[in-house]
């Protein structure tokens, strides 16, 4: 009881007159305060560094993920060019030296004549370069079965190097053979004195 008449009694602008135990709960109460706002402030700038972390962790995340990504897209690219080169090298092996040319036009009579037709026409056209290769036209007429035209056209396809049969016109022959009119195609790369010739040219172009 007298302790609650002192609570009544005090005067809040005097408070060096308080009773101790007044004065005990009032400074505990401030300093509880204190502490608390403190505390407040200490957890706002920390959960500031906290958001800002996960913020960094996010961005680095998705960093590496596009790396990620780029090394799996660059394998696939270095793959293709892989398969492509060695594409490219296939293709290269079937395609006739200058010196070998000669013997590649004897391929394509002899493919002919082993399927008992009759040449009246074999007549190999002009070169024309493109980029590192240059083709080879060779008109020809040629008689015989519908058979064995055929057999020859399919020999054609399956000679080592790369010929083809383009411009074909089968018409009746005198006989009852059939006669076929067709520009055969093969190509062959450039050597390097070819080649070189090839940039002199294009150089003496550019500075016209």
């Amino acid at each position: 009881m007298k302790l609650i008449e002192e609570l009544k009694n005090i005067d809040p602008k005097t408070p060096g007159s308080w009773p101790w135990l007044v004065k005990f709960a009032a400074f505990g109460t401030l300093f509880l305060v204190v502490v608390a706002a403190g505390a407040v402030f200490d957890w706002q700038g920390q959960w500031g560094d906290l958001q800002a972390a996960q913020q960094q962790e996010e961005q680095l995340r998705e960093t590496f993920l596009t790396k990620k990504r780029e090394a799996i897209n660059l394998d696939i690219i270095k793959k293709q060019l892989i398969d492509t080169q060695q594409s490219f090298g296939a293709l290269l092996k079937q395609l006739p030296s200058k010196s070998e040319m000669d013997a590649l036009l004897t391929d394509i009579n002899q493919a002919g004549l082993g399927r008992g037709l009759q040449f009246d026409l074999f007549k190999p056209g002009a070169e024309a370069a493109t980029g590192v290769f240059t083709e080879q036209p060779i008109t020809i007429k040629v008689t015989g079965n519908y058979d064995d035209l055929g057999k020859f056209a399919s020999d054609i396809s399956q000679l080592p190097r790369i010929v083809t049969l383009n411009d074909i016109s089968i018409a009746p022959g005198a006989g009852g053979v059939l006669s076929m009119d067709a520009t055969a195609r093969t190509y062959r790369y450039l050597d390097e004195d070819e080649l070189a010739a090839q940039k002199r040219a294009a150089k003496a172009g550019a500075r016209k």
